[in-house]
Parts: C-alpha cells; structure tokens; sequence
C-alpha cells in the first residue's frame, strides 16, 4: 500500500478518477455517433464507424480532448449537447471521504485533467467540485489545454513540474488511463495510483502494471 510519510503533492485526474467515467464514456460513445449520424444522412452503423476512425487518429493528443477540434472537425454543437446530458455528471461516492483525508494529513492537492476547460466549468458547475462541499480542498486545478499538451506528453510534466515545483519523488499521481500513467512513470513520478473501475456501468479492468484500486476509502487512514 502506499506510504503516505513519503508524499507531499496528490495530483489528481479528474474524468474516472475524481468524477464517474459514465457520463463521458456514453457523452463521446453514444450521443456523438448518434447526432453525426443525424447531419451526415449515415446509419448509426457508418457514423459510430466513421466516430471511431477519427477518435483513433488523435488518441494521446490534446485534439482527443479539445472540444474546439471536435467541433469544427464534426459540426456539431459539442457543448450543448453535453448540457443535454449533464445530469449524468457525477462524483464517485469515495471521493468526498477521501480528499478530507488528504486534506486533514496536510497534502498539496493538484486537479491535473486534460478536460478542455469548458468541460471542466461543466463538470465543476455540476458537481461543485470546487463549491460549497470541496471549498478548500484543492489548492490548484489545471487543464492541459494551458499548455498545448496532454499528459501523455513528457513536455507537459517537464511544463508542470517547472510551474508547481514539486518533488517528483514524493509526488502521487492518480488517474484511471494506464498510458497517462505510463508518461508519469517515464518523466519519474515516484508513487502512481490506477483507478480500475472508472465508469461505475462497466467491470473493473483487469490491470496488473500498478497499484489499482476501486473504492478509495481502503486507502485510509491518511496520515
């Protein structure tokens, strides 16, 4: 288990790992295919196809989480129709419990997402990530979009690190994308956490590469 004597700095993912994976997985899987289908005159067959392709073709770069690209790219109204959705929005129900722990133990606690950042006001907006319940709890939140790049990236870690100034090796990163946790481990992050059941619709995931959890709250106590 992790020894929390040996860490300063939490960063946190927040799609899967803070917040349920649900909503953008049935976001990005479903309403997409379906509207692209409506514009282009496909069947729901062609256009999730076509979807895919193009998914695929900038997997791991910041375009995948752009929401400007996906909207010039598809035509499409990409944040009105995640406001359609938006009640499914939600937070794991370990989370609350576990960023108190964090927060009563004295740790930095970083909001590192690659969420463009109209979807992470959405998502704040939602859950009052940042409100009333969590007011205080984190003490920065940053989109990669501020930098041009995605975690996957070695350039964002080497950005991140230069402007936080943590110690990597008494740095915990957690999300739920083994090759976001792939770049940490390459760039020296010294503790990384996998969150193995992002979307609370679908099975845990089988992941054997690093330490993974599904409920937060067997990670307590924090001291």
């Amino acid at each position: 288990m992790l020894n929390w004597s040996k860490i300063d700095t939490v960063l946190l993912d927040m799609d899967g790992t803070l917040l349920d994976l649900h909503f953008d997985n049935h976001f990005w899987l479903e309403i997409i295919p379906k509207a692209h289908a409506l514009r282009q005159g496909l069947t729901l067959e062609q256009a999730r196809a076509d979807i895919l392709a193009r998914y695929e073709a900038v997997t791991g770069q910041i375009e995948w989480y752009c929401l400007d690209y996906w909207q010039a790219e598809l035509q499409l109204p990409i944040m009105e129709l995640k406001r359609e959705v938006e009640h499914l929005i939600s937070l794991r129900e370990d989370v609350p419990e576990f960023l108190q722990a964090l927060k009563d133990a004295g740790k930095e606690l970083v909001l590192l997402t690659n969420a463009h950042p109209d979807s992470l006001s959405l998502k704040i907006e939602r859950t009052q990530l940042i409100g009333t319940q969590f007011d205080g709890y984190l003490d920065k939140i940053i989109s990669t979009h501020e930098y041009g790049v995605s975690k996957e990236s070695q350039s964002l870690w080497q950005q991140v690190q230069a402007d936080l100034g943590f110690d990597k090796s008494r740095t915990l990163f957690v999300d739920d994308s083994l090759s976001v946790l792939a770049a940490a481990k390459e760039y020296g992050i010294g503790h990384l956490l996998a969150i193995n059941n992002p979307d609370s619709q679908q099975p845990p995931k089988e992941i054997t590469d690093y330490m993974a959890i599904s409920d937060y709250r067997t990670l307590l106590p924090i001291t």
